[in-house]
C-alpha cells in the first residue's frame, strides 16, 4: 500500500525530492498555498554548495555552509520533512518509491541534483573523488592533509614527489577554485609547519580537455584566470584528455604522471532515478523539460535544478547548472502549482535571469561577469565574497564565514586542518625521512 502523507484536509499533496537550492525555494514558495508538502532528502541538511571547496581545503567547517532542513522550514506549517532516498517513480500511477514505502502525489517536484560523471570509467571514482557533498569535501581534505604527513616521513624521493603532486581534473569553476586553494595551502599556509619537507615544492596540476578554462565565462576572463593560476605556480594543461587513472598516477593521452592525489571536477550526470522515469534525457542523464519545467505529458511532474535540461524561453540557450538558476526554477514552480490550483496567476513560460557568473582563483584573485560587465582581480574577489556571504542560511553562519575569511586572509592560515575518518597515512617503521636539505634523517 502506498504510504499516506496527507492529512484530513483535501488539499493536494506536493512531493518535493531534494533539499538543495531548487527544492528548498519551491517549498518556501508554497508557504501560503493550500497544499500538503512533503520534502524528501537523503540528508537532513541544506548545503551551500558553492563554498564546498573551502571545506575541502580547510578554510571552513561543514557547519559553516550547511543548515538542518527542519530548522529552515520550522515555521512553515504545511511542510513536513522526511530523510529518505528516492528509488523510482511511476508517472502513470503517480507513485514515488522510497526504501520505507511508496508515496502517492498530486504534484511531484524532482530536484535531487546531479552526481559525478567519469565518462564511463566509474572505476576511477575511488581514486579520484569528486566534490558534491560534505562527505566528498571531508574525504578530499583528509587525502590532501594526509599526503603532506606521509611525505614528511617518506625517504624515497620519487614516492615523496608523488605524494606532493596534486592533480585536479576539470577546468570549470570548481577545478579552478580547488587548484588555486591547493596552491595557497602549499605555498602560504603550511611551509613552516613541517621540518623535513619543503611544501612550497608541491606541484599542483590542473588538467582540462578543452582549449580553455571556465567555458561558461567570456574568453577574456578565462585568459585572466589562466594567467593568475600560472602566476601562482599552478601548472595548467589544456587540450589534455585523461585516458586512465590508477593507483599512484594518471595518464594523459599516453603520458603517465606519478601522483598520489587526484581530484575529479570534470563532469556531472543526472541521478540514477531519472532512468526510472522512461522519459527523454540528454547525454548527461538530465531530464528534458517543457517551458514550464514539467515533463511532457505529465504536467503535474516538474524537474528543476541541475537535474533539468532547460531551454530558456527568451534566449533559446540552455540554462546553466548554477545556484541562481536553481533558485529561480524553484520559485517558478511554486507559482505554477499555485496557478494550477486556480489562484489567479497568468501563465508565463520559465525565463532565466542571468545575474552573472564568477570564480575565485585565490587570495585577491577572481573573475566575474555581471550585467554584461567583466571584472577581475581584487575587485572581482570582493564581489565574489559579498555575493557568497548573503545567501548563507542564518546570521550566525554569515558571521562565522566572514570571520573565518578575515582570519585566513590576514594570518594566511587555514585552521580547519583536521584529518578525520579512516586515514591512509603510512609512516615508515624507521621513521626515515628526508630533510629539506636532501639528507636522510634516521
Amino acid at each position: 500500500m502506498p504510504a499516506d502523507f496527507s492529512t484530513l484536509s483535501e488539499n493536494p499533496l506536493v512531493l518535493i525530492v531534494g533539499g538543495g537550492f531548487a527544492g528548498l525555494e519551491c517549498a518556501k514558495g508554497l508557504a501560503t498555498a493550500d497544499a500538503n508538502i512533503t520534502l524528501f532528502d537523503r540528508h537532513n541538511y541544506h548545503l551551500f554548495q558553492p563554498l564546498l571547496y573551502q571545506v575541502a581545503t580547510a578554510v571552513l567547517s561543514p557547519a559553516d555552509i550547511a543548515a538542518p532542513i527542519r530548522r529552515i522550514l520550522r515555521k512553515q506549517q504545511n511542510v513536513r520533512v522526511v530523510m529518505e532516498t528516492l528509488l523510482g517513480v511511476e508517472l502513470e500511477a503517480k507513485v514515488a518509491h522510497f526504501p520505507s514505502g511508496d508515496v502517492c502525489y498530486d504534484y511531484l517536484v524532482l530536484a535531487s541534483g546531479v552526481t559525478h560523471s567519469y565518462f564511463g570509467h566509474d572505476d576511477w571514482a575511488p581514486l579520484a573523488p569528486g566534490l558534491k557533498t560534505v562527505d566528498d569535501a571531508l574525504e578530499i581534505r583528509r587525502r590532501v592533509l594526509s599526503a603532506y604527513e606521509t611525505a614528511e616521513w617518506e625517504a624515497d624521493a620519487a614516492s615523496r614527489k608523488a605524494e606532493l603532486t596534486f592533480i585536479v581534473v576539470g577546468g570549470g569553476p570548481t577545478g579552478v577554485e580547488l587548484a588555486g586553494a591547493l596552491k595557497e595551502i602549499a605555498s602560504q599556509t603550511i611551509p613552516k609547519d613541517f621540518r623535513n619537507i619543503d611544501t612550497t615544492t608541491a606541484e599542483i596540476i590542473l588538467v582540462e580537455a578543452a582549449d580553455r578554462l571556465l567555458g561558461a565565462l567570456p574568453q577574456k576572463l578565462a585568459d585572466r584566470a589562466l594567467h593568475d593560476l600560472q602566476d601562482m605556480g599552478v601548472v595548467v594543461r589544456l587540450n589534455s584528455l585523461v585516458t586512465n587513472i590508477q593507483s599512484g598516477g594518471i595518464t594523459i593521452g599516453e603520458e603517465f604522471l606519478a601522483a598520489k592525489n587526484v581530484i575529479w571536477a570534470a563532469g556531472v550526470r543526472g541521478s540514477d532515478v531519472t532512468e526510472s522515469l522512461g522519459v527523454e534525457l540528454d547525454h548527461q542523464g538530465r531530464v528534458l523539460v517543457t517551458d514550464n519545467l514539467s515533463i511532457a505529458g505529465f504536467p503535474e511532474v516538474y524537474v528543476i535544478g541541475d537535474l533539468a535540461h532547460v531551454i530558456d524561453s527568451d534566449s533559446q540557450q540552455q540554462v546553466p547548472g548554477v545556484a541562481q538558476a536553481a533558485i529561480q526554477m524553484g520559485q517558478y514552480v511554486a507559482i505554477d502549482i499555485c496557478r494550477k490550483q486556480g489562484q489567479e496567476i497568468n501563465y508565463k513560460p520559465f525565463v532565466y535571469h542571468d545575474r552573472g557568473s564568477m570564480a575565485t582563483i585565490g587570495r585577491n584573485h577572481a573573475v566575474a561577469t555581471i550585467g554584461g560587465k567583466h571584472f577581475s582581480g581584487f575587485f572581482a574577489w570582493l564581489i565574489w565574497g559579498v555575493i557568497h556571504i548573503f545567501p548563507l542560511i542564518s546570521f550566525r553562519r554569515r558571521i562565522s564565514v566572514l570571520l573565518a575569511w578575515f582570519w585566513s586572509y590576514f594570518s594566511l592560515s587555514k585552521d580547519v586542518r583536521l584529518i578525520t575518518g579512516k586515514s591512509s597515512l603510512k609512516i615508515k617503521k624507521s621513521l626515515g625521512a628526508v630533510s629539506k636539505s636532501g639528507k636522510r634523517i634516521s
